[in-house]
């Protein structure tokens, strides 16, 4: 049996192909060879590590991803990210080879929706439309009538009937920050993102009495009382804009710490402090299934053209509709 076959064999159960590139391989120029030779596009999040982010076609957050996605004319799409995004590219492109560099890459919060639980919370209520945040599995987007990112989500509740209930799911942090600033009164699934739930709210406070003239800005997924002492709350794309926009020399950043690769790019004359967690001895405020992929795992995807995302046809159609209501509502 050859490494190559092995690999395979063993795929499923590592999550990629374990293979040992030469050890003097330049990793950006094969990257970049491949890419141009395969007609691929490599997409990446911002919570990825930096040199995948510096490799990638394009860098953005949920949204921004699932909008380049949908109107790519390449043959291929590797996603540098975690498996609903990949799962999300291949619901919107059925016809398109999209890979994952490690499928073991999910989500914790996407795990906090089963969607046999959540079936049976949706047939309790009827009459309710099913608004679902877009870090959710297949399974779920299926079920769902909209979908929505932390960047469009106050624009998609705010285009529903005042007379309609709603559910949101998974994200009980975002929901609650929606509803206080949409005003709508929304049923709320219990999930949440293990990372936005992990930073000590009264750390933030230490270091900001430290730094006086810093501004505290959150994610929505953090949790409410971090997000009232925040002096801007918004999405990743919506965190970049704001400390490009705003006069402050100095931020506490309260999201994955991916970001601040980008962040450093944008503004490399102000100071931008990672928001710390309850845990010492552990790196909270990074996203574990973000950082398994890596570029050895990057390249042998694109190289060997696996670990290859595959869903359903019947659950792809249906969970189109709901990705396509938000990519419409979103122009």
């Amino acid at each position: 049996m050859t490494t190559l076959e092995k690999a395979k064999e063993e795929l499923q159960q590592k999550g990629f192909l374990d293979i040992e590139p030469p050890k003097s391989i330049n990793y950006i120029k094969e990257l970049k060879k491949l890419r141009k030779k395969k007609n691929a596009v490599i997409l990446a999040h911002y919570y990825q590590e930096d040199a995948i982010q510096d490799i990638a076609d394009f860098v953005g957050d949920s949204l921004a991803l699932a909008q380049q996605a949908a109107k790519t004319n390449a043959d291929i799409i590797v996603f540098a990210g975690v498996h609903f995004m990949a799962e999300t590219a291949k619901i919107l492109n059925p016809s398109k080879k999209v890979l994952l560099p490690d499928l073991k890459a999910g989500c914790s919060l996407a795990d906090s929706c089963p969607p046999n639980e959540f079936a049976a919370f949706k047939k309790k209520h009827p009459n309710h439309i099913v608004v679902s945040y877009v870090n959710t599995s297949a399974e779920i987007k299926a079920l769902t009538d909209i979908v929505c990112t932390s960047s469009n989500a106050e624009k998609i509740i705010n285009s529903i009937p005042k007379d309609q209930p709603i559910i949101f799911a998974p994200d009980r942090n975002l929901g609650a920050w929606l509803i206080k600033k949409t005003g709508r009164e929304m049923l709320l699934w219990d999930g949440a993102c293990m990372v936005h739930e992990a930073f000590s709210i009264e750390r933030i406070l230490n270091l900001y009495a430290e730094n006086p003239d810093a501004e505290i800005i959150a994610h929505p997924e953090s949790q409410a009382h971090l997000l009232k002492v925040a002096k801007y709350v918004g999405s990743t794309s919506g965190l970049l804009n704001y400390v490009q926009k705003s006069k402050a020399k100095t931020f506490i950043v309260a999201t994955e710490v991916g970001i601040l690769h980008k962040m450093r790019q944008l503004v490399p004359d102000k100071i931008l402090i990672p928001a710390p967690v309850d845990d010492d001895n552990c790196n909270c405020s990074e996203c574990f299934y973000m950082k398994m992929n890596t570029m050895k795992k990057l390249y042998l995807c694109l190289k060997y053209e696996l670990p290859s995302i595959e869903v359903d046809t019947t659950l792809s159609k249906k969970a189109l509709v709901s990705i396509e209501r938000m990519l419409e509502l979103s122009k």
